[in-house]
């Protein structure tokens, strides 16, 4: 396992390196980071990085946007927390060049990263790729803020958190890099929170569809839109730990793992809510009806069950939100119960979804009970069920998370030591 960082890359490569926010928390952090830049220089590998703002800078600019006005203009508050990351690059290059090794910062706007319009919240549309090219062919190290483009009115955007992750896949996509590095605060991906499961392991290799699964499901290790954006433009991308010199985990294609695991970890995410309305006319449209305006209010509907009362005339439909969610859907269906006919709503934000991902789920049966077995034995009840070809998740009590996560762990055989 400690070698196949030289097997994956034999010789020169392309790669580019992602720093997050602890990564890059203060000046000593930084000055790591530049030596491990400049270790890959000297290795005679071409090299971009992208950076985030330093631990904490964007909740500070963030504050400032909403003390200044609660309902702020979404370009201005772009313009200030962009500012983070536009630190933090200049600080790397200046660092870098301190060591000896050729290095410049670009802003977004510079490269340039051109995005939609969608300020906070902006998907990156283009980026020429020419100016990196340009770094690479004099030998000089890109240090590019992260989170950040340009729309095509000229105005600064952002990503939206977690968007630094983004930034390096898609910059990693566009000079076809041999590799992107996301570094963190932990050094791989681990069959589940090594918290909650001391024995959890660390995946040597998984799936672009597995991280996607998991980062979806809780695993907190990479952004959900940088994995989705790695599986479409087939990015090798590693998660490696900032402060460890360990070999990471790798995100690949499918191809790339020649023994697939009937299930590679177990996710977990408790800012789970669940909502249960009693009663609805059994009529066609009234469940359309329920989950209309809540999508007309951004609230992600997540699982959904339905059951229908024995005459038929009446039906319970049972459904997950994000729990921060859960007050504003409480009053938007209250609001709306003259109209969908239902004579209870019954909520509770106690719970938490549990789920096991794998691609070997594919070709493998009894995968499903063997989760549902294990949580009866443990007097575990299920509340709601999702499944999908490679993920099956159930709602439980949120009392019951780390027997449910443990007990899960031993069943799929992901205790065993290799």
């Amino acid at each position: 396992m400690a070698t196949h960082l030289v097997q994956d890359l034999d010789g020169m490569a392309r790669i580019v390196k992602k720093f997050g926010g602890t990564s890059v928390g203060d000046m000593d952090r930084i000055q790591n980071v530049a030596r491990r830049v400049a270790k890959a220089v000297g290795e005679g590998h071409e090299v971009a990085v992208v950076v985030s703002a330093m631990a904490g800078v964007t909740n500070q600019l963030v504050g400032y946007c909403r003390t200044a006005a609660t309902f702020h203009d979404a370009r201005e508050y772009d313009t200030v927390v962009a500012a983070g990351e536009q630190i933090t690059a200049g600080l790397l290059a200046i660092t870098l060049q301190e060591l000896g090794i050729p290095a410049r910062s670009f802003l977004g706007w510079q490269i340039p990263i051109k995005t939609n319009n969608i300020h906070g919240a902006a998907r990156i549309e283009e980026i020429d790729p020419a100016t990196l090219e340009a770094c690479f062919k004099e030998g000089r190290v890109a240090v590019v803020a992260g989170f950040q483009g340009i729309a095509d009115d000229n105005r600064i955007t952002t990503l939206g958190r977690g968007g630094s992750d983004t930034s390096a896949v898609a910059l990693a996509a566009a000079v076809s890099a041999d590799r992107c590095d996301i570094y963190t605060d932990v050094d791989g991906v681990y069959t589940t929170d090594p918290r909650i499961v001391p024995k959890a392991r660390k995946l040597d290799k998984i799936t672009y569809e597995e991280m996607l699964e998991m980062a979806s499901l809780g695993a907190k290790v990479l952004q959900t839109r940088s994995v989705a954006l790695a599986m479409k433009h087939g990015v090798r991308t590693q998660v490696l730990s900032s402060f460890e010199e360990l070999p990471g985990t790798l995100v690949v294609g499918e191809e790339e793992i020649v023994e697939q695991e009937v299930v590679s970890g177990i996710a977990y995410s408790r800012g789970e809510a669940k909502v249960t309305i009693v009663g609805l006319e059994d009529t066609p449209g009234k469940v359309s009806g329920v989950f209309a305006p809540l999508a007309k209010n951004n609230i992600n509907v997540d699982m959904i069950v339905q059951s229908a009362s024995d005459d038929g005339t009446t039906t319970d439909v049972t459904f997950t939100v994000p729990e921060d969610d859960l007050k504003k859907t409480v009053q938007i269906l209250e609001d709306n119960r003259d109209v969908l006919g239902f004579s209870d709503l019954v909520y509770t934000g106690d719970v938490v979804k549990i789920s096991i991902v794998g691609v070997g789920m594919r070709s493998h049966a009894g995968v499903a009970s063997t989760m549902f077995d294990t949580l009866s034995d443990k007097g575990i009840n299920i509340q709601v069920i999702s499944t999908s070809e490679i993920k099956v998740s159930v709602v439980i009590d949120a009392e019951y998370t780390e027997l449910a996560v443990r007990a899960l762990h031993s069943a799929y055989g992901l205790d065993r030591e290799d």
